[in-house]
């Protein structure tokens, strides 16, 4: 496979008006802040939007943002397989906004902002870690659910994937709320409208 093609915010901010943006990550994370311009496609999505992505490429630049850059690392690289070229920003929406660059957020976005999926993973990951310890004080055997936690852990490092991001992202906090400029199918007829 190849390089995975990467831009830092210095290099991104000056070119964001010839860049297509998508945002990969939950619409709650989107609406938070997102760089300006980013259309939100959430991860577990990205399938459906292969035809959109592929017409957008096609016309010019295409950068995927996330919280970190794992995830627009990961959806570059099945834009990638699917021959579709893209960038991913490097450090994501924290770095860019580190580095001082705007962040924008939707009119009507709750004014507090849901955890970035990473930490809601470790949150969760580690309550079922600590519960599991706790619970087998009380009733032996209940540190299986730790020992289950782990091994799911070590399987998502070595795979890249997290069924707990995914599942996480489905929780209503991690959803759009109604009114919200998050839907889908709006997001992909503007990306097939000429830029």
């Amino acid at each position: 496979m190849a390089a995975l093609t990467e831009l830092t915010p210095a290099q991104a901010h000056p070119r964001l008006a010839a860049l297509t943006v998508v945002d990969v990550r939950s619409p709650g994370e989107y609406a938070a802040g997102h760089v300006p311009g980013a259309l939100n496609i959430p991860l577990d999505r990205l399938d459906l939007a292969l035809p959109a992505l592929r017409t957008v490429a096609a016309r010019g630049e295409l950068l995927v943002v996330c919280a970190s850059g794992n995830r627009s690392g990961r959806a570059c690289e099945a834009l990638a397989a699917a021959g579709i070229p893209a960038a991913t920003l490097v450090g994501g929406t924290s770095a860019w906004a580190a580095a001082g660059h705007e962040v924008q957020r939707p009119e009507g976005a709750p004014a507090r902002a849901p955890w970035a999926m990473d930490r809601q993973v470790r949150f969760a990951a580690g309550g079922l870690v600590l519960a599991g310890v706790v619970v087998d004080l009380v009733r032996p055997g209940a540190r299986w659910v730790s020992a289950a936690v782990g091994a799911g852990l070590v399987f998502s490092a070595v795979t890249n994937t997290c069924a707990m991001g995914s599942l996480l992202s489905r929780l209503p906090y991690n959803r759009p709320r109604p009114g919200q400029a998050a839907d889908l199918e709006a997001t992909l007829a503007t990306l097939t409208e000429a830029h």
